[in-house]
């Protein structure tokens, strides 16, 4: 198995309408370590791990929930795997 990370910066209407907590919960069905936060420009950070296959399918699940119409912009980028990770957490700072 080729574990990979991802970075995603969602922008659009996402702080102030659950969208950290729903990413956690659509996290649990998938086999993928992160976390999710909000960022001080308004946007939502978000790092995933796992087979590639299973972070893909993740990705595109966030896309395809109620949270797809309140997403404006999507980057992802390549992220380094971080070991040792257990569990998708919200970071609150």
């Amino acid at each position: 198995m080729t574990m990979i990370g991802k970075k995603v910066f969602f922008s659009g209407r996402v702080q102030g309408v659950g969208f950290r907590y729903s990413t956690k919960q659509i996290a649990s069905g998938f086999d993928v370590t992160g976390w999710v936060k909000n960022l001080p420009d308004g946007r939502v950070a978000l790092h995933a791990q796992g087979d590639m296959d299973e972070v893909a399918a993740f990705l595109e699940d966030i896309q395809q929930s109620n949270l797809g119409s309140l997403i404006k912009e999507r980057e992802v980028l390549a992220a380094a795997v971080e070991p040792g990770m257990r569990g998708f957490v919200i970071i609150r700072e």
